[in-house]
Formats: C-alpha cells, structure tokens, sequence
C-alpha cells in the first residue's frame, strides 16, 4: 500500500510543516493528512490525522484524550413561548448561575453529590468494562479513586460552554475533554513507551497486541467514553441552572458528541487501521459534526461528505493564528471588549489569549474544506463561558 499524504492548510508555517513530516516519514504510517486549521503542536500538530497500521503512538493523541465537541438543541417544555426570546431577558442571571454551578478551570472538580445517577451508573459502567481488559493496577487504582469528580467539570484554555442561536432556533455547544483522566494516562504510557522519564514527549510507537499496547488501548477508550460523559453530564446540569433561572423546564436533543482527540480502529482502503486525530473532526459520509470557530464567531454545525482525500475528517476549529504568550503580549484588554460587545463572556486579562484576534478566519477555514463537510447550521453566540 502506497503512503498518502496531503496538506489543506494554505498558510502553514516551517515548524508545523516540518513537524508533520516527521510523523509521516515513519514506516508504520500508511497516510497523513492535515487539516486546515493546523498549527504547531507537540510532536505531532494540531490539526493532523495519521493512519498506522498495528502501532498506536500515546503522544500522537496527546493529553486531551477525548477532548471534542457536543451540540444540543434547546425547547421550551409544554409552552408555545420563544425560549430564545427569554434566554436574552436573563442573560446576565443565566450567565452568573451556570458559571456558579458548573466547575471551570485548571484543578476545578465536581462533588460527587452534584452528579446525575444516571451519569454515575454509567461511570460504574465504564469502570467495571476497563476493569475486564488488561490495565495497569496503578493507573487503575487513581482511575477508581479520583474520575468521578472530573465528571461535569469544563477545563480551561479553549473549552468553552456556549448558549447560541440559528434561524430561530436555541443551541447549546460544550467544548471539554476527558480533564485530569486523559493528563494523567497520556503521560504515564509516553513514559512507558519511551522507557524515559524525562524526553518523552516524541514518537513511541506501542504494537497493539503488546502487553502495553492492550493496556494503553483500553484506557484510551475508557478515556474517550469518559470525556463524552463528561459533557453529557454538562449538558444536564446546564439545563437544570436554564430551568432554575427561567422557571420553565426545558426539552433537550442532543444532535451530536464527537471526541476528535482519539486513536480510533476503522476501515481504509480494505484494511484496518488506526486513526489518529490530534484536533481532528471526524467527517465520515453523514457524520455529524460541530466546528467552532470564536468567542465571538460561533460554530458551525456539519455532517460529513465522506471524502477519503481528507482521510474522511475536518478542522476541530478556526485554529490558532497566535501562540497564547504572543496573544497575551500584543492584544490589548480594550480590544478584545470590542470585539466581544455583543456577547455575554468571560472577558478579562485571564482569558485575552482567547480573544477572536488570536485565531485565524473561520470562514476561510470552512471554504478550504468544503470538499470534506456541508454546514447544516451557523451558530450565533448569545453567551460563552470559559474556564
């Protein structure tokens, strides 16, 4: 099988380019590609997808394990009112309430009191399957121990929870991983693929029917199956703050959960193998998808055309134009107020490495995919939130 590689992003710099490169030149990577919204990672790029056959390598997904997007329509429960109309009365009120309630932040964790039982009989689930495959006692142990309060909780950076509008129509969009879970996993197995404690974060490849190559397979998915439970259990405790505010109980449908920090078995060309997508959307033919772009942009909502050129995904976002320290150090407080006049936001010195200036167009972005995703909705922000 020939090796495939493509590059969609149009003004890719040398360091991104270069790392790539290193990461396709592998023998056990049969194709790359890298999405247009791509820019400097660790190791591999963000915005890169790599297919390998029987290898798994732990720092090619990195230590967002799960880390993606849910998209969920909101309706007033048993009323003809406008539940948009009352989201804008009580901006300031829904705002304060959820940013109360829902942990944000580095080191923010959940009472295991707060949580929904479903979500905790499901974390129980979880924890029972992983405990069935072959796992580490330790990485077992803290799992067991510590999990459940990462559950409901949004980290910070680029996570966001977001109240929009299309057309009418009210959406919620949660943007979290799989929190402390997927830190803490992802640098055990770079260590323990490295065999060093220090210089680990480089191409280990693990074989997938290795002792460690099962372990860490099976903690990915119980990452991975963590961090969609982590939004979901968002999603309730969000419509619980809604009703609380409003005193009107709301209908919820949730369009899509995608995690596009994974390593995940699927077909390509007759053969099974294992796709890597570091910031990645996966895009296969009508597969839902949510693309964010700005605190101030919104999302875009798409399903997937199926496109083997693109590796059958998209961007996870606009993608960052400036590093969070070169952010902080040219744009100013007063502009990123502006920019943000019309949405109900953390704005603030904490969060000025996120402001819109800080990442690239969204809708530059969206054109140079159309290829690979059809948009099926443009979200408006109303209010956004961050940790």
């Amino acid at each position: 099988m020939s090796k495939y590689i493509n590059i969609f992003a149009n003004d890719i710099d040398k360091e991104t380019k270069e790392q790539f490169e290193n990461c396709c030149n592998h023998d056990f990577v049969v194709a790359g590609a890298l999405m247009p919204d791509a820019h400097r990672g660790y190791v591999a790029p963000i915005g890169s997808v790599l297919l390998t056959k029987d290898k798994v390598v732990p720092a090619w997904v990195g230590y967002d394990i799960g880390c993606g997007v849910t998209a969920v329509k909101l309706n007033l429960k048993n009323s003809d009112e406008s539940l948009l109309n009352l989201i804008k009365e009580n901006t300031k009120e829904i705002f304060n309430e959820v940013f109360k309630t829902i942990p944000m932040g580095l080191g923010k964790l959940n009472h295991n009191s707060n949580l929904h039982r479903d979500t905790i009989l499901k974390f129980r689930e979880l924890l029972a399957s992983l405990e069935q495959k072959d796992h580490d006692d330790e990485i077992f142990d803290w799992v067991r121990r510590k999990a459940l309060s990462n559950l409901g909780t949004l980290g910070e950076g680029n996570h966001f929870i977001e109240l929009d509008e299309s057309e009418g129509e009210t959406w919620l969009v949660i943007h979290s991983g799989s929190r402390n879970i997927g830190h803490k996993v992802a640098q055990k197995y770079m260590i323990k693929s490295s065999g060093k404690d220090k210089g680990f974060e480089e191409t280990f490849p693990l074989d997938v029917v290795s002792d460690l190559g099962k372990e860490y397979l099976a903690i990915l998915d119980f990452g991975l199956e963590f961090a969609l439970l982590n939004r979901l259990e968002m999603v309730n405790t969000f419509v619980d703050c809604l009703e609380a505010v409003l005193s009107k109980q709301i209908n919820f449908e949730v369009w899509t959960n995608k995690n596009h920090n994974h390593a995940i078995l699927d077909d390509y060309e007759g053969d099974k193998l294992y796709f890597h997508r570091k910031g990645a959307t996966p895009a296969k033919k009508g597969e839902r998808g949510v693309i964010p772009g700005t605190m101030r942009d919104g999302s875009y909502l798409v399903e997937g055309l199926g496109n083997k050129d693109f590796l059958f995904s998209s961007s996870h976002g606009a993608g960052r134009k400036l590093s969070r320290k070169k952010a902080r150090d040219t744009i100013t407080l007063d502009k990123f107020q502006e920019e943000m006049k019309d949405v109900v936001a953390c704005v603030s010195d904490k969060t000025i490495d996120e402001s819109p200036d800080a990442y690239k167009n969204i809708d530059d972005v969206m054109s140079l995919q159309k290829d690979s995703v059809k948009i099926i909705h443009k979200l408006k922000p109303i209010i956004n939130w961050k940790g």
